[in-house]
């Protein structure tokens, strides 16, 4: 199984394109999950930043927009990069990342020196509402529950084989509430977590939709039974990402993330994604917005314009 380390190398072509990697073990389905390609991203603009555009010393990603144009594909991909602005403080690059002569992902990513930030600082009054009940990370790591956080199976791991590359921790019965959901996660290799994983970290938790198998009313409501929430693929169509810190050199093993969505409706849903260091130090923010589809859609030939039959209210 490939690392994920491995997962983010990159191979310049010349000075503006690159080769990457997209890799089967790192899929949901026969499609690469969008946070993974995100992290792949993050990582071809560190290498540009710290090559071809070394003199700006700007080697770390602040803000990222990533538009998933076209489905991506297991297998080799390009990079090109093209060079938006360069400026003092910031400068901001677009990547366009090509499968097969197909333009598949557009995102532009600004970069900065965050050790050598400075400016007004002011405190919010912002916390974790609901607060999530204290953790044992050490009694996790060792036995898998500590009375209060239990480990979390995916009910569809042979789809979604990303997720077996991790460690996740969710409450014990558990969302939350309804739309909100917790979790701590490692790597199952014990890898840790650099800033570069951020994009990864954005987009690998239990599904939304599927945190619903107890609410009845809900299902009722939808129409959709147990077994049918467990069939659905969820391809991303936009992920921002707002990187706040640096997490320590040598990187963290554990990370602690809140993912909340405000309407499930029509087939589409938001994702607020808070991502927290183990001090419970917000170290990155991020939005998505995804479509619900049938996983038979994740599986079809490119092309297959099958329609879904969903009913997604929740």
């Amino acid at each position: 199984m490939a690392s994920f380390s491995e997962i983010l190398r990159v191979e310049a072509i010349d000075s503006h394109s690159y080769q990457v990697n997209l890799k089967d073990e790192w899929a949901i389905g026969s499609v690469p999950n969008g946070g993974v390609v995100t992290s792949v991203l993050q990582s071809v603009a560190r290498r540009h930043f710290t090559t071809t555009l070394k003199t700006q010393n700007q080697p770390d990603c602040i803000t990222l927009h990533v538009d998933f144009v076209q489905r991506t594909s297991v297998g080799p991909a390009v990079v090109n990069v093209k060079d938006l602005k360069l400026g003092r403080q910031t400068s901001t690059v677009q990547l366009i990342l090509t499968q097969e002569g197909r333009d598949e992902i557009i995102a532009v990513l600004t970069h900065a020196n965050i050790a050598l930030e400075s400016g007004l600082s002011l405190p919010t009054a912002w916390t974790l509402d609901p607060v999530p009940p204290p953790a044992d990370l050490d009694e996790l790591a060792e036995n898998g529950t500590d009375g209060t956080w239990d480990q979390w199976k995916s009910p569809r791991s042979d789809f979604r084989k990303a997720s077996l590359n991790m460690d996740v921790y969710i409450p014990k019965g558990g969302r939350v509430g309804r739309g909100i959901m917790d979790q701590w996660i490692k790597f199952k290799n014990g890898e840790n977590f650099t800033n570069t994983c951020l994009g990864l970290l954005s987009d690998m938790f239990p599904q939304m939709v599927e945190s619903y198998s107890e609410d009845w009313e809900a299902m009722n409501n939808a129409g959709i039974s147990q077994k049918q929430l467990t069939q659905h693929w969820y391809p991303t169509l936009a992920l921002n990402l707002d990187i706040k810190k640096l997490l320590p050199d040598g990187g963290a093993k554990w990370i602690f993330v809140r993912i909340q969505s405000k309407l499930i409706a029509n087939g589409r849903k938001d994702l607020e994604v808070i991502i927290m260091d183990e001090q419970k130090e917000v170290v990155a923010l991020s939005h998505h917005v995804a479509m619900i589809l049938s996983s038979a859609r994740n599986l079809a030939k490119r092309g297959d314009g099958k329609k879904d039959q969903i009913s997604s209210k929740l």
